[in-house]
């Protein structure tokens, strides 16, 4: 420890690891095309790595598309499921007679809670 004193260091500046010994995993560009603003973004993966068809555009968050040699992937949407809300959730377990009723209930129960401390 004392040939790596922190003395007169600040803190976060520079880590005293080294790259010394690292062996790096062979890596693959792959470059992806915005289907709406048409900016090139590379994206460096891992050899062995599952490489997406789609990746988010950083310019304008639009989905870009993986080029394989002149082309770009063709990606299925058909399978997306679209996202349930709170809402559909809830109607799934409740018809609307039956929340009209649970809004009664709490009403009464407020509107009772509040008669209380008025009086009191």
């Amino acid at each position: 420890m004392a040939d790596r004193s922190l003395r007169g260091m600040r803190l976060g500046a520079s880590s005293l690891q080294s790259e010394e010994g690292v062996v790096f995993v062979e890596r693959t560009n792959h470059t992806y095309v915005c289907t709406q603003c048409e900016r090139e973004t590379v994206m460096t993966f891992a050899a062995d790595a599952e490489v997406p068809e789609a990746w988010e555009c950083r310019t304008c968050g639009s989905e870009a598309l993986r080029r394989i040699g002149d082309t770009v992937a063709e990606v299925d949407h058909s399978g997306d499921k679209a996202a349930r809300t709170h809402w559909d959730m809830l109607m799934e377990r409740r018809t609307i007679p039956e929340l009209e009723e649970l809004l009664e209930e709490r009403l009464a129960l407020l509107r009772a809670r509040r008669g209380e401390r008025l009086s009191a």
